[in-house]
């Protein structure tokens, strides 16, 4: 079954697919497993018809899609003769005709399966394929954080668990500690963002090599992340690159980190920072 975060990307994605195509109807669903999508999210459609169908891979307009991982369309649905017709009842019932399938390929795996769709046998245009093409890669690289996300905590749920790590794996706890930073700003699920901060916390309040008595220093979030970065070794236009901000902004960001730390160089920024409990 997909999780909270991944359904409330897909709505998103599919929000966005309708308002920048025009097409009046737009749904679509991830997989449930290897094979078959179970269409979960739809907007604006008159009846619950295709509410939770399930598509199986080779089946119908989006499991042609999804066995060929490329997008598909037809004109005219009901005389559809390239795809096979088990949904026909659902399609009727919602009365569309013109449809476009899109799927949601991961690291060549599909994940999902878009659909956009009008209620008259009109050829669909560029903008419509564009738009539909723009929507799956929306969801494909959420899914993508996602999975990076679930992997970095699954890595270091046990190391921040421990009453404390040795110097030498120390500096993969910490380079960890940098990547869940990095990617908490693009999660958009509340829920799994929060888990990650927390496991942040809990790095950063281990006890690593310089650990000291922490003192609290209220430092924002993005400034939390400019610090991370830069302890890391990168500069502020790499720092931008990782965060999605200007190199302005960065700089921005890590001047008001070190004056709030009492740091007069990037460098002793860090180590305030740790000393602090702020980063393993």
């Amino acid at each position: 079954m997909p999780e909270p975060g991944e359904a409330i990307e897909l709505r998103s994605a599919l929000l966005g697919l309708r308002r920048t195509s025009g097409l009046p109807v737009v749904f679509g669903g991830l997989l449930s497993d290897a094979r078959h999508a179970r269409i979960g999210e739809l907007s604006g459609a008159r009846s619950p018809a295709l509410r939770g169908l399930v598509i199986s891979a080779g089946s119908g307009l989006g499991g042609k899609a999804m066995a060929l991982s490329r997008p598909c369309a037809v004109t005219d649905y009901p005389s559809a003769r390239h795809i096979s017709h088990e949904y026909d009842t659902a399609v009727a019932a919602e009365g569309l005709r013109s449809v476009v399938a899109v799927p949601v390929v991961v690291r060549r795996t599909v994940r999902g399966v878009l659909y956009g769709a009008l209620r008259e046998p009109l050829a669909l245009g560029d903008r419509v394929y564009d738009a539909a093409a723009s929507a799956a890669r929306d969801v494909e690289q959420a899914l993508a954080v996602r999975d990076e996300v679930q992997g970095i905590l699954a890595a270091t749920r046990e190391q921040s668990a421990g009453p404390g790590v040795e110097a030498g794996p120390w500096e993969d706890v910490r380079e960890a500690h940098r990547e869940l930073r990095s990617l908490a700003p693009r999660i958009v699920d509340p829920a799994l963002r929060d888990e990650l901060l927390a496991v942040c916390g809990r790095l950063a309040s281990a006890a690593g090599p310089e650990a000291a008595r922490p003192v609290r220093v209220p430092l924002a979030p993005r400034e939390m992340d400019v610090v991370a970065c830069v302890a890391s070794g990168a500069t502020n236009a790499a720092a931008a690159e990782r965060l999605g901000l200007r190199p302005e902004t960065v700089k921005s960001y890590l001047r008001s980190a070190m004056r709030k730390l009492g740091a007069h160089t990037r460098m002793e920024a860090v180590v305030a920072a740790r000393r602090a409990g702020l980063l393993p």
